[in-house]
């Protein structure tokens, strides 16, 4: 019997991926755990193994193929003795068909009309009002079917777009139909009636962003080349809008002294075991600053427990360990990789793992675990020798932490002025979940553990 392969969830919250390669030929035999594709999320590229053993008699959707929703079938496997050719061709029927597009809404069946008496068809029938002129195939007052586009164009150009004749589908009106209705300077809305003197004025229009093509008709043509969005931009650009419009920020800003904590870097590089590697031996570890602001972030939070906390409807969720997540730059857009138990681990572990998961996260090797959740996290631009800067709250987290550049500044200590090495930094709170007094205190206690660093190894 064939075996279908669907497009497997790699997440708790994919919906899609794009089959970015196959790693099998149809004829191939492929055996349980053998690495047969790899699927493109919007954070990851991840390898698909096969669960089955059997012959590839037909692979149904090409490399390359964008979208592809979750479940979909992908593939099909021809069982031990099976003819791949006869599973290739029966093998889809078993796969569960895609819901065809919505068109027109079933009509009703009208009710045969009961046959009337003979004296009753002598009695002229009531006079019926008249209806108004079908348009876009359909009587007025009945649901017009028109594309998303064409119903932005028309409303820009002022179009009743009920009044327009649909080529599409079943009559769907279509970006063309607008389009040729706008030439022929047919089809335009009825002027809105006017409310009468002393009615309450109706409430503004929400303000909506301008549409593609409103965008594009500011610039001349050919000045400019489009660049279709990967899931990646997508996701992160929906996941802005969510956190910008739903999390009420709040931002706190502090500086902290660099120079115990760059001393203390120093030592501890300088007294790092060697190992033996693939390119002979090297430290065991190289701490990095941002690999003390982890740990400082992680510590803070257990000093200041209330702050370690993400917002749900119904309830506060008290997180017991901090789990701090690191924005990592990558082609495309960034990532996320997350340090657990950042509290409990050593700056050499916190370090090393760190680099582990940076360059997994730039070529897309990281697992969904690897980046889903966490209960803060830390964005870095002090080597891009930005000053101070305020990140965005990345949904469940309630803080984000955004590090500036340390740079030397002139600090005034009991009177003198002095030469320090400063950082600013400065804390995106959820203001549902932390208030500003314990904002304050967790940053308070950051600041503590970045200019006392010896703390963080004991």
């Amino acid at each position: 019997m064939p075996i279908n392969i669907t497009m497997p969830a790699l997440s708790p919250t994919m919906e899609e991926g794009n089959l970015s390669k196959w790693l099998v030929k149809e004829g191939d035999k492929v055996s349980p755990g053998d690495v047969i594709a790899e699927i493109e999320t919007d954070k990851a590229t991840m390898e698909v193994e096969a669960v089955d053993e059997g012959t590839v008699a037909k692979l149904v959707v090409p490399a390359g193929t964008e979208g592809v929703k979750v479940n979909a079938l992908i593939a099909i496997l021809a069982g031990e003795g099976e003819d791949a050719a006869a599973a290739a061709k029966s093998g889809g029927n078993a796969a569960p068909k895609a819901e065809a597009p919505k068109a027109d809404a079933p009509k009703a069946e009208t009710p045969k009309e009961a046959p009337k008496p003979a004296a009753a068809a002598a009695v002229p029938p009531p006079a019926k009002a008249e209806q108004a002129p079908v348009a876009n195939g359909h009587a007025a007052g009945d649901r017009v079917f028109a594309s998303p586009l064409a119903r932005r164009i028309a409303k820009d150009a002022g179009v009743d777009v009920s009044a327009v004749t649909g080529t599409g589908p079943h009559g769907r009106v279509v970006k063309v139909d607008v389009e040729a209705a706008i030439a022929s300077g047919g089809a335009k809305a009825a002027p809105a009636a006017k409310a009468p003197a002393g009615a309450p004025s109706a409430p503004a229009p929400a303000l909506k962003p301008m549409s593609d093509d409103q965008v594009l008709k500011l610039f001349a043509e050919g000045s400019y080349e489009l660049v279709p969005h990967d899931n990646m931009r997508k996701t992160i650009a929906r996941r802005l809008v969510e956190a910008k419009s739903t999390i009420p920020h709040f931002y706190l800003t502090l500086d902290c002294e660099l120079d115990a904590l760059l001393a203390l870097r120093t030592q501890l590089n300088a007294a790092a075991p060697m190992r033996k590697t693939d390119k002979g031996e090297a430290p065991a570890y190289k701490l990095s600053v941002n690999d003390m602001v982890i740990k400082a972030m992680a510590m803070a939070l257990m000093a200041v427990p209330d702050a370690n906390a993400s917002w749900t409807e119904s309830a506060m969720v008290k997180h017991k360990h901090a789990d701090v997540g690191v924005a990592v730059s990558i082609p495309g857009g960034l990532i996320t990789p997350i340090i657990r138990h950042a509290d409990e681990k050593t700056l050499s572990v916190i370090s090393n793992e760190m680099k582990d998961l940076a360059s997994r996260a730039r070529s897309r090797k990281l697992k969904p675990e690897e980046y889903q959740g966490g209960t803060t996290a830390v964005s870095n631009l002090g080597m891009f020798g930005i000053k101070d800067f305020a990140a965005v709250i990345n949904p469940p987290h309630a803080t984000i932490l955004a590090v500036g550049a340390g740079e030397e500044r002139a600090v005034v200590k009991k009177g003198e002025i002095r030469i320090a090495t400063v950082m600013s930094v400065t804390l995106s709170t959820d203001h549902r979940a932390v208030d500003g007094a314990l904002g304050a205190e967790l940053l308070g206690a950051f600041k503590r553990m970045i200019e006392n660093p010896m703390g963080m190894l004991v």
